[in-house]
Formats: structure tokens, sequence, C-alpha cells
């Protein structure tokens, strides 16, 4: 039961928001109040658990829902709304035998929701490691599939949100999995990070998927490792939940949330829980890996920083000699009262025998973060806040989200996502990063999920659009909606009402038709 924990943290109860719902496999009309532009042409896709419950047996964890998929249709100013359960194999089999087959990992017990990725991720070290795939919509080669963090990804018909091919990343290369967060260069070619187990340990491995396909069969075929990194410990890996990526590097941070192999894998024979083979180490540095995305080869200068968490890249983008990296950091495992801030890193790239040791090399005027040489092939730099004191009253920022079709590796002015001042997101904002003032559209007792950007016809500012959200409302029954702001003076433009009840998800996309 999650009353409990409501009543220590003073928070209302929102288990509604993780009830097992039935399916809508067929497209729903919704009643639209306000106005929705008529503009908009296509559909959002979003991912997240939906089903708690099979048989008698419960699933314990807000991650271990079996995979709910969504679509809202947007057209001429109307919205319809469809649902289905992913057919994973976990999915068949507990349907087959109505109770629980497959064993899922995660946890309702802490503050902040993306914490439980570390279970989510560490599931492939079951023997038969789960393919609910249920926290991301994501794009290769045109196709749209559902991830998560195990080797195995379902490419799904984004109209009717079937279930068609079951793909296992470990059949194209040698990778164990890979992040829900890919990042895409404009002609669409995909990058993402997976990590592989060998003989001599674990390495991080950066992956690319060409943009084409060479026939209707095609899925993972022609996807390379571009680079593997050893870890500082290879018996003891950084858990990773996305990466940044820059026009001509990707970024790799490697944290000091790591893992022991060692003990997870024995733990899974002597039945103790996961969550002993993973463990924050204050005393570790922070690394900051650089890949040349054009040869593959791992830069020979790291960048070092004191130990921190990340989960959500907000962009990286490099300017006059210097890659600005900027995400929500979290240092959730040294203070449990923390909150996801948005910060950002400034890395000098013209390292060279020349460069002077021991002085500030940023000579950004208007940033205060810092980068010293401290040997020719070490840099260690301290990180600048994107944001002010206020921001702290909304729980912070996570769930970022910019312009990507326009600003992706590019100097960019705002970004939106939730405020967590609750288990999940309570108020969406819009921050400004040049003068670190937002707006917020918050309501009583709503529930919003990622705000997700869609550029207008014709736009001419970065934020010519409008910001997508699905808002849950647990203290009544049925009355989900999808929200649309004006992603410039962030005021309600309209909403579309859902008939039947929807459970707050994760991660989604804007699936253009225009």
């Amino acid at each position: 039961s999650l009353g409990p924990l409501y009543k220590i943290h003073g928070l209302p109860n929102i288990s509604p928001l993780v009830s097992s719902v039935e399916e809508t496999p067929e497209p729903i009309p919704t009643t639209v109040k306000g106005t929705i532009p008529t503009w908009i042409h296509g559909s959002l896709l979003r991912n997240g658990p939906g089903k708690f419950k099979f048989g008698n047996q419960h699933y314990n964890h807000w991650f271990d829902g079996m995979a709910l998929m969504h679509r809202f249709q947007i057209e001429d100013g109307q919205v319809t709304y469809r649902s289905r359960f992913l057919r994973s194999d976990s999915y068949k089999q507990n349907s087959e035998r109505n109770r629980i087959i497959v064993s899922e990992f995660g946890t309702l017990a802490l503050p902040d929701p993306c914490k439980n990725f570390f279970q989510r991720f560490l599931s492939r070290f079951e023997i038969k490691p789960t393919d609910n795939a249920s926290v991301n919509f994501v794009k290769y080669k045109g196709d749209y599939y559902v991830s998560t963090e195990t080797n195995y990804i379902h490419r799904v018909d984004p109209d009717t949100l079937e279930s068609k091919q079951k793909v296992d990343w470990s059949k194209f290369i040698a990778v164990n999995g890979a992040t829900a967060h890919p990042h895409f260069d404009p002609d669409g070619t995909a990058y993402n990070m997976g990590n592989s187990y060998r003989n001599k340990g674990a390495f991080y491995n950066i992956i690319r998927v060409p943009p084409e396909r060479d026939g209707p069969e095609d899925n993972l075929e022609g996807a390379k490792i571009l680079c593997s990194i050893a870890p500082r410990d290879k018996s003891k890996p950084s858990y990773y939940h996305s990466f940044g990526m820059s026009e001509n590097y990707v970024v790799f941070i490697e944290q000091p949330i790591k893992m022991d192999l060692f003990k997870i894998v024995t733990g899974r024979l002597t039945g103790k829980s996961l969550n002993e083979g993973v463990y924050w180490d204050p005393n570790q540095e922070t690394t900051f890996h650089l890949i040349d995305k054009q040869t593959g080869k791992e830069m020979p200068v790291k960048y070092h920083a004191k130990a921190l968490s990340t989960f959500h890249q907000i962009n990286a983008f490099e300017q006059n000699g210097f890659l600005l990296d900027g995400q929500a950091i979290n240092n959730f495992l040294v203070r449990q009262d923390s909150r996801p801030l948005p910060r950002r890193f400034v890395l000098p790239l013209n390292i060279s025998s020349e460069t002077p040791l021991e002085q500030n090399l940023n000579t950004r005027p208007d940033s205060t973060a810092t980068a010293v040489c401290r040997t020719k092939n070490q840099v260690f730099c301290t990180f600048e806040d994107l944001h002010g004191e206020d921001l702290k009253d909304y729980g912070g920022l996570e769930f970022p989200h910019i312009n990507y079709a326009r600003y992706n590796t590019k100097p960019y002015k705002y970004y939106y996502g939730c405020g967590f001042r609750h288990l999940v997101g309570d108020s969406l904002i819009k921050m400004d990063l040049e003068s670190k003032k937002f707006k917020v559209w918050r309501q009583p007792d709503l529930y919003p999920s990622e705000p997700v950007f869609i550029l207008s016809p014709n736009a001419e500012k970065e934020d010519d659009g409008v910001i997508l959200s699905v808002i849950i409302t647990p203290v009544k029954d049925k009355s989900t909606f999808l929200l649309v702001l004006d992603a410039k003076t962030f005021e309600e433009l309209g909403r579309a009402e859902v008939p039947v009840n929807i459970p707050y998800g994760f991660h989604g996309v804007f699936n253009s038709s225009a």
C-alpha cells in the first residue's frame, strides 16, 4: 500500500496514478475545452506502466507494471485517444497463467521516480531479462520502438499501437542493452549507449544506427559500436540513464553510482536485494568522456568534477572553443531531500601542452562555471546553476525537453520540464536560461507528464509552438486530459478530456503527420 508513504511525507495519496487500467484499443473521441490549434497534425505517443495485477498477485513497484502505450491523435482541432498493452513475452506469459511469471524490479519508496531505473537496468542480470519495454518511444530508421534499458526493444505500429516485432540488440552488436534516450543527427542517424559484459569485465559502448533501411525486414542492421570505454574499475561500472551529444561529440558522464557486478550476480543466487549491489561512492569524482562522432575515438583529455548524479541531459553545444553541457543534477544519494536542479558544465576543447595549469580556462563572460587544467590530460570542472533559488519551491526540474528539431546541439535559451514536489510531476515549468526566470502551469490535484514541444509552422523564435502534456487527476474518476499550452506565454490554449482512466507514464514523442 502506498498510503503510509504519503502520510510520512505529508503528500496527497496519489496511489490511483499507479492502478491497473483497461486498454482502449479502438480510438475514442475526447471532449475539447478551449481551442486546440488546427495546425497540429499528428499524434502524441506515450509509454508507461499500466497493469499491476495478474490473478491475485500484485506487482509491488511502480516500474514493474506492464507497458501500456497511449496515442493522442490530433487533427483539425479534435483529439482521439487509444491505448494498447505491449504484447511482450512478460505480458503474454503473465496473462496466460494469470499470475506473475516474469520478475520486474523497481521501487516506489524513493522520492525521485527515475531512481527506479537502477533496478530496471539491473534486471538484465537475470537469467531471463525482462522485455517489458515501458519507458519510452524511440525511433530507428523511421520505425518506432518502445524501449527500456535491457537488450529487448519492440517495434510497434505508431497508428494502431500493435506490437510488431521483438528485437534483441545483442543479435546485432555486442551489447547487453541500450538506454531509452537515444540522440539524433538531422539526417536521422541515431546514437545510443549500452554496456557489454565480457570476460575482461564491463565496457561502456557508444552505438551508432544508420538512418536508412535496406529493406522491409531491416531493423537494427548496420548498427555499429563506435567506441568502447573501459570503466575505472571493470568489475564496478557506473550506472547511467542517458548521455549528452553536441554537433561533433558524444558526451558520456561516468558518475559514482556504481554497480558491483559480483554482488549483483551472487545476490541473484542468494536471494539478496539488487540494491545491495548498487552503491554511491561520494569519494570518487565524476568523469566526462568526449567521443568524436566522426572518428569514433575517445578524446585524450578527461574532464572531472565532484561526485554528482544525473539522469536526463538538457542539451549540449559547442561554441568558441568550449563545449557547454546542461543536465538535471540530483545528489539524492547524498541528501534524500535534494531536488533535481539544472546545471551546466563548460568544457574547454582546445587543451594542449601549452595550456597553463591551475587557472580557470572558462573565459565566457556570463558564466560562473570553472575549468582548471590539473595535468595536460586532466581538467577539473565546477558547474554553474541554470536557476535561481525560487525553483527549489517547485521541487526542482526534471523530464527536460527542448525545441529539439531546431536547437539540439545548438545554443538555446529555453527548456521545459516538470516540477517535482511529489513522487510524480505536479507542475509544468518553462525555464529561461538567460534570465533564470521561469513560467509555471500548476493546478491543485493535477499531475502533468513530461512536456513535449511542437514547433509551429513558419516558426521564427525558439519558443514558437505549443507544449503537450497528459494531465492525470487521481482524486476524480475518468478525468485525464491532454493539455495544450502556448509555449511562448505558457498559457492554456485548450484541453482534450479523455473518458477513461490513464495511469501516470514516463516518456513519449510527437509523431507528425503534417
